[in-house]
């Protein structure tokens, strides 16, 4: 188990392509990260979380592009206009996975305001990014509190210091007829 202090290092985006998972900063809060296209590994953060069978993960993109599902005019619209930025974004999905959509045939995604954060992605592909805890614990807010939850079943660690702000983002859902509905 590595420690690195910034998602710059070349080895972390390698450690993902190769199917490995890592806790990061997010734009909120500490997640637990993996290529989302990589059925296993999506599995081994749910194992760790302790994740309900039916709750879909956040999906982390570096452009609309990656979007699993195509957009109405309407909704790509609302997308470019909140994104890059804490909202998370549930849309339905008939493309996705299965081991993304689960059992709701939704994937949140959202494009983090991070720069840094989004040319890691550009090299990985989406990455899901549920909170750093255990199911039913308090996210962890510093790498301390991520160690002590996960020790070494998670390949890397990246210490970006302690979260100040804890509020986690916005989530909205597109409907059908092109409206939008806030969730929290």
């Amino acid at each position: 188990m590595k420690v690195f202090t910034s998602v710059n290092d070349p080895q972390i985006a390698s450690i993902l392509r190769s199917g490995g998972i890592g806790v990061l900063r997010t734009d909120t809060l500490y997640g637990l990260v993996a290529d989302s296209l990589n059925e296993s590994a999506v599995r081994r953060i749910y194992e760790l979380k302790g994740r309900d069978d039916d709750k879909s993960p956040i999906v982390l993109i570096s452009s609309i592009d990656q979007v699993f599902d195509e957009l109405s005019q309407e909704h790509a619209a609302y997308v470019n206009d909140v994104w890059p930025g804490r909202v998370s974004v549930i849309i339905p999905s008939r493309q996705a996975p299965t081991w993304i959509r689960r059992a709701n045939d939704s994937v949140a995604y959202r494009m983090p305001a991070n720069d840094t954060l989004r040319e890691l992605i550009d090299s990985t592909g989406p990455l899901i990014a549920p909170s750093a805890n255990p199911q039913g614990m308090q996210p962890a807010m510093n790498i301390r509190e991520a160690k002590y939850y996960f020790g070494d079943k998670v390949d890397f660690y990246v210490d970006a210091g302690t979260v100040e702000d804890p509020r986690p983002s916005q989530i909205v859902k597109l409907e059908p007829n092109g409206g939008v509905t806030r969730i929290r």
